[in-house]
């Protein structure tokens, strides 16, 4: 047990506004399978503390994987050495508070031997080369973790929060007359072991494979402005990287944003809304508080086109005279609390899926969306499009291949004019300032009536 308010006691100096301890115990498996074989097999532990201390507008962070009360007022000391004035002020007593969650987790994946999931791994290999004979690699990733952490801050709050997540994702590669193409899915979220069932996992194959044999025989995609409709089983990578990343406070309030100084100003068309929700049950980006004890909750950003609001750590909302959204998150205790994305989504619309795709008469649908990369202080983007078809009349075509969609976030946002009544969620690591943690992301059918789509000159 840390001797919390001796630790707490020497973060404080004469000019400290704010201060925290972040102690955190992770369990965790990783399995990784490649070319038939276990590359991989990882079950390990990794634990410590990290403290922090911030005065206008500065923040003191060390970590250090000792637990030891003694190693700790000493490193909270110097930490307290860099400030101006050393000279502390009366901390509060803490109010503890355990993390509560509104729905159960039937089978703790440490519970179960680790044959089980090597099992599970080989049957995804085994079921993937079986369904495509086209197939030349295939690599599988399984993860567990559980994260036991607690947090106490100056305010006076203790926080003991217990968080799970669990992963499966495959990548396969195939060849077609010396052409290599790859297609790539994920599953998981914050569930016990009883999230992979044979039903799951068995359409996590198809739908890759699947997706792998159609780009084997796919057409070059057509180059030009082309209405394009994004289905919501693409899930909301558009939304995460076109808005989300420049909505996140250390880059909205600090120029590094297309979006800095426009709130209450319209940035969409007004059938776009826009949450982070990190209180969804089971996704990937849920939590009960965030990795500064401030509880979660569901923030809106954008209602009907209006910037609301921007997504608020502790460090940014004191800065700039904000209240928290419950966004500040770290990857471990070995790194300080930024602003970053939860589960961050659309809202659905009014449009049938169907009526959405008949409306168009020459376009692209896009089922599935891949890596990309953003500019968050012009708002440009590129993104690969992993699986798409052509559209024609309304109609669903062909398959299309090496295709990729070029726009501005804040044009297109304001330029899609149809928003269907479906959602679809994905899931993913978010990487930032070299942390990632664990988010969702989720859109309804969409209609983009001009947007660059670039494809390969043959």
């Amino acid at each position: 047990m840390l001797n919390a308010q001796g630790i707490m006691n020497e973060l404080i100096g004469k000019t400290t506004i704010y201060a925290d301890i972040f102690a955190e115990e992770r369990q965790y498996t990783r399995i990784q399978l490649e070319s038939s074989r276990f590359e991989k097999i990882e079950k390990g532990i990794d634990k410590g503390v990290g403290l922090r201390t911030i005065s206008p507008w500065k923040t003191y962070f060390a970590s250090t994987n000792s637990f030891e009360d003694s190693h700790l007022i000493d490193l909270s000391r110097q930490l307290k050495d860099s400030l101006e004035g050393k000279n502390h002020r009366p901390i509060k007593d803490f109010i503890h508070v355990t993390a509560n969650y509104p729905f159960s987790l039937n089978i703790n994946p440490r519970d179960v031997e680790l044959r089980q999931k090597l099992q599970i791994v080989r049957k995804i290999d085994d079921m993937a080369r079986a369904m495509e004979k086209r197939i030349r690699q295939v690599r599988v990733i399984y993860l567990d973790t559980e994260q036991n952490v607690s947090m106490f801050n100056s305010e006076g709050m203790a926080v003991e929060d217990k968080r799970r997540q669990v992963v499966l994702n495959i990548t396969v590669v195939g060849e077609e007359k010396g052409e290599l193409q790859t297609a790539y899915e994920s599953m998981g979220g914050f569930y016990g072991f009883e999230f992979f069932t044979d039903e799951r996992i068995e359409d996590l194959v198809y739908r890759t494979v699947t997706r792998l044999s159609g780009l084997l025989g796919a057409r070059e995609a057509p180059m030009g402005i082309k209405t394009v409709v994004l289905s919501s089983k693409a899930g909301g990578t558009m939304i995460h990287e076109a808005i989300g990343h420049g909505l996140e406070a250390d880059l909205a309030m600090e120029g590094m944003s297309c979006y800095k100084g426009m709130l209450g100003e319209r940035i969409a068309s007004e059938l776009i809304s826009v949450v982070d929700d990190k209180t969804i049950p089971n996704m990937r980006g849920t939590y009960a508080f965030d990795d500064e004890g401030v509880p979660s909750e569901r923030t809106v950003l954008v209602e009907a086109g209006i910037l609301k609001n921007y997504l608020f750590d502790r460090f940014h909302a004191m800065k700039y005279d904000a209240k928290p959204t419950g966004n500040g998150r770290r990857e471990s205790y070995r790194f300080r609390p930024i602003p970053r994305m939860s589960n961050t989504m659309i809202l659905p619309g009014k449009d049938r899926p169907e009526d959405i795709i008949a409306s168009v008469d020459d376009g692209i649908y896009v089922v599935k969306m891949g890596g990309g990369q953003v500019d968050t202080v012009r708002g440009d983007f590129v993104f690969e499009i992993s699986e798409g078809y052509i559209i024609e009349k309304g109609k669903i075509g062909d398959m299309i291949k090496n295709a990729t969609m070029m726009g501005n976030g804040m044009i297109v946002l304001k330029e899609i004019d149809m928003v269907g009544d479906d959602i679809g969620f994905g899931i993913g690591t978010c990487g930032k300032d070299g942390q990632g943690v664990p988010v969702s992301d989720a859109q309804p059918t969409l209609r983009i009536p001009r947007i660059v789509v670039g494809g390969r000159q043959v």
